[in-house]
Order: C-alpha cells, then structure tokens, then sequence
C-alpha cells in the first residue's frame, strides 16, 4: 500500500512543545462505538472494567544526546542507540561531514570517543577515557527530546519524559502514551480491578525516523529490543480466563505483545524485534489500546490504523486537528478498540 495513504495536515502550532502540568491533565479522543467521544486520561478507569488487564513498557529513558566537536572543530552531536558493552555503543552521529572510522569525537568537554565503525546509518562509538558508557551518558548527557519538540531540554523533561514506571535503563525514546500515567490514577484503577503487567521495549532513535519508499512493502522495519517474560504471559492467559481484555498501553506495548505472538500463540520472548505492522495486520493479544498521536506517513500511525480501521483513525485524526487536539511525544491520547477488517487504505491490495 501506498505510504501517502497514511499522510494527513497537521498545524504546527498543535505539536506538544511542553508537558502538561499534570500527566493525568491530557484529553483522551475516545474510539469505542459509533464514532469519536471527546474526553480526558482521568476519565480512562470509565472505559476500563474490573478484570481487564493494562500492559505498560517499563523501559527507562537514557540521557543519549550528547554534544562536542570533531578532532577537526566541526560541531557533532551523538545520539546513542544501543549500548553494546561497557564502553561501546551504536549512535547516530550528525555533523556537518560523517567522520571516518579512526577519527575521534570530544564530547561534553570531558569524552574522548573514537569512531571504530559503521552500520548503516549507525556508527560504532568506543569511549576511551571513561570505562563506563551508561555512567558516562548519566553524567553528561541530554534528554533525548524529539527533533520535533524545538527547543533545548531542561530539568523539568528528566522527570516528565520519563513514565513514573521506568524501570529498565535503554530507550532513546519514551514510550509516549505511559507518559500520561500518574501514581494516583494508577492506584485508582488497581482499586477498580484492573490489574497490571508489564514488558520491555527500549525505544530506539529509528521510531523518529521517515519512512523513504512509496509503498509499504518496502520499508525495513528498524530493530528494537523487546522482552515479553513467563508472568506476564501468565497474567494475560488468567485475563483470558477471567473474561478480562488485555489493554496496550502504547504502540510499544503493542509491538512487544504481538512479536511474542507471531508463533501463533503468546509465549516468553526477548530478542531483537523488527514488526512491521500494517493495515490487514492480524492481532493475536491486544484487545484496546491507548496511544497518543503519530507522525504523518510514520509507521506508528500504520499501525494504529491496522488496528483501529484506516477510514476511522483517518477521520479521527481529522477530529482532533479540529478539536485542536495536542500531537506527539507531550500531546493528548486515543482510545481505540478495533476496528472492521475490510476498513483498509484505498491503494490496500487486501482489498
């Protein structure tokens, strides 16, 4: 199918630049029934029943970007993507011209890096006077803010682009719809009966990246790491059981969720995942997910549509620029339960 099928016109005024002041506060577009029901994230427990399960990533957001210069002057900035060993990572590396394998970076006035590789768009980085990488970064890194949010990060961004149930050091990026979580809303929903299970999903810098090709078919999902473990696939089996849904919180969830199931049934997985999920997907877990909004043409919003019905996101999407709806990482959430399976893209060749 066609990539521009998935395009859609977004005022620029309307990209969240800030956070909330409370990460309950968000409007929540509802996708249930007939058609779009303007409401809030602290209305979410009248959506969710006693039984159903909420599915939460737990990765923590790592300070990635860090700023220098070159051997040579020039300006660098490196945005690590993985850390492969105590003093190795993979990163995106911008700058006026790549550096050559064998030059070195100076970075943050305190990091002397050499660049030891590449791997497509990736380089591989070797920190040579500090032996620790994820100290390194703990000490001088930013927040890896989106390139979307147009401004520097600040102390306020190291707590609020991080969910309050960060727990594994290794995404790039957050997982933008657990953002919206707060303690209290939490403990109100497990007083309801809601239950709660998490997974693993480090987001990585490629989340942000553009899809390049016209069609579908030909995009290379970009690899990320996602660890799906024995209780909560027991969690979700006993949700089953009770008559209970299974609820994505995030398109991160999400993708855990469904890779663990691509033998066919939910079972333990941890590994690379490179799920590319689009309209005519079939999904195995997930019974209603919560996200926020996407990015034109960007593989998230292929996957919300593959979930909740092409025409209907599409005409939500439309509702929420009129309603003048906050987009992306800091923006407002949906609420979507699935839709018809023949709701596909125009160019769909299911159709």
């Amino acid at each position: 199918m066609r990539v521009a099928d998935f395009d859609y016109s977004l005022p620029g005024e309307l990209i969240a630049q800030q956070p909330l002041p409370e990460r309950s506060g968000a409007r929540l577009l509802v996708l249930e029934g007939p058609g779009p029901i303007d409401s809030s994230v602290r209305e979410i427990g009248r959506l969710l029943r006693p039984g159903d399960l909420l599915v939460l990533n737990d990765t923590r957001v790592i300070p990635a970007r860090l700023l220098g210069r070159k051997a040579t002057g020039g300006r660098v900035e490196v945005l690590v993507e993985r850390i492969e060993a105590p003093d190795t990572a993979l990163a995106m590396v911008r700058a006026s011209k790549s550096p050559p394998v064998g030059s070195r970076l100076h970075l943050a006035e305190a990091l002397e890096i050499e660049v030891i590789g590449r791997e497509g768009m990736f380089f591989r980085l070797r920190l040579l006077n500090q032996p620790d990488f994820l100290a390194a970064l703990q000490l001088h890194g930013h927040v890896p803010l989106p390139p979307y949010i147009e401004r520097p990060d600040s102390a306020e961004d190291q707590e609020r682009y991080q969910t309050v149930f960060a727990a594994r050091d290794g995404a790039v990026a957050a997982p933008t719809a657990g953002l919206h979580f707060d303690e209290e809303l939490l403990d109100a929903l497990r007083a309801q009966g809601v239950q709660v299970a998490t997974v693993t999903l480090h987001v990585g810098a490629g989340t942000f990246q553009p899809v390049k090709v016209a069609d579908t078919e030909e995009h290379q999902m970009h690899a990320e790491y996602a660890e799906v473990g024995p209780d909560t696939c027991a969690a979700i089996a006993a949700c089953r059981a009770r008559g209970g849904r299974v609820v994505a919180v995030g398109t991160t969830s999400m993708r855990s969720l469904e890779s663990a199931a691509q033998g066919g049934e939910l079972r333990p997985f941890a590994g690379e995942t490179r799920l590319f999920i689009t309209p005519g997907c079939r999904f195995r877990v997930v019974d209603r997910l919560l996200t926020n909004f996407h990015l034109p043409q960007s593989t998230l919003l292929m996957l919300v549509t593959a979930f909740g019905g092409y025409r209907r996101v599409m005409a939500a999407y439309e509702h929420a620029v009129g309603q003048r709806y906050r987009f992306f990482s800091y923006g407002d959430a949906m609420w979507l339960a699935p839709g018809r399976p023949d709701d596909l893209p125009p160019s769909s060749s299911a159709r």
